[in-house]
């Protein structure tokens, strides 16, 4: 491997009711992935819980210093030596809002980032499918950019994804890489995911990685899955299905100088105003081209 190259992993999951049984089921695919040869590994959005019912929600979660979820992982990292990224774990803030916590740690076992998800997902998708995370979740007010050894990584969370200005913001700033771990729904999954994940490495020449959680969960809900790894031309270059497993691939990051270089996008973004006209035009005169 060159200076700038590692092996990445994505771990996809089906998280339940019961934080123990999802962490078991983290820490031995985590394993897996170390056996295999990852250097940094990428758990999905709410790896220890899958929650939409608020009581239940806050009988089972607690304080971040009292996480048992977190105290383990930490020493996996640290056992593995290992960066572990913790997509998120649902973490009480106070005694009637939660946050939707990522967690990047080192291979010491210390916390060496951690992003609160910025965007809240209330949304009426049809046919009865209705989320409202804010009645739960206390949205993050700060985009987070921290440091591995092979560059710059820019903290994102799920329905952050379809807020572009936040990517821009943290490649403008030295993302190399975006991460966007994820609980994306079925319904939007199809129609969306794989677009707008390569929509964001794309436009910002950056790698992404989407670890994400996959298939009909034990509170009901059905998340889509499909984790993927993709390079700053867009290109898949890992992708999961809808069953929880392992998903990986070799990364070097001089692919990021490439597509810049390529498309040099970054280096052409423009401040400009926008100008409303201080009346609505009366008539509209078109002028059409010779037939």
């Amino acid at each position: 491997m060159t200076a700038g190259s590692f092996k990445a992993a994505m771990i996809q999951m089906r998280s339940g009711l019961a934080p123990a049984a999802n962490i078991d089921a983290a820490v031995r695919m985590i394993g897996e992935a170390k056996s295999a040869g990852a250097d940094y590994v990428l758990t999905p959005e709410m790896t220890n819980i899958m929650e939409v019912k608020r009581e239940r929600l806050f009988a089972t979660i607690v304080e971040e210093d009292a996480d048992t979820s977190l105290a383990t992982l930490r020493e996996l990292a640290r056992k593995l030596e290992i960066y572990l990224h913790i997509g998120s774990l649902a973490i009480k803030f106070s005694p009637d809002k939660a946050a939707n916590r990522s967690f990047l740690i080192d291979p010491k076992g210390d916390i060496a980032a951690r992003y609160d998800k910025i965007h809240m997902f209330d949304v009426d998708l049809g046919n009865g499918e209705s989320y409202r995370e804010s009645n739960s979740y206390r949205p993050g007010e700060q985009a987070v950019l921290c440091y591995l050894p092979w560059g710059r990584l820019g903290l994102t969370i799920c329905y952050d994804l379809r807020f572009p200005a936040l990517y821009r913001a943290l490649a403008e700033a030295g993302a190399t890489m975006l991460t966007i771990p994820s609980a994306f729904t079925q319904q939007t999954g199809e129609a969306h995911w794989h677009v707008l994940i390569r929509a964001r490495a794309i436009e910002n020449g950056c790698f992404v990685f989407a670890a994400a959680q996959g298939g009909k969960h034990e509170n009901g809900r059905e998340t889509f899955g499909h984790s993927l790894i993709v390079d700053p031309w867009g290109r898949i270059l890992a992708e999961g299905g809808s069953e929880p497993g392992v998903v990986m691939a070799e990364i070097d990051l001089a692919e990021v100088a490439k597509a810049r270089a390529r498309i040099p996008s970054l280096q052409h973004g423009r401040r400009f105003e926008i100008v409303e006209p201080m009346a609505e035009p009366t008539h509209l005169h078109v002028v059409r081209g010779a037939e």
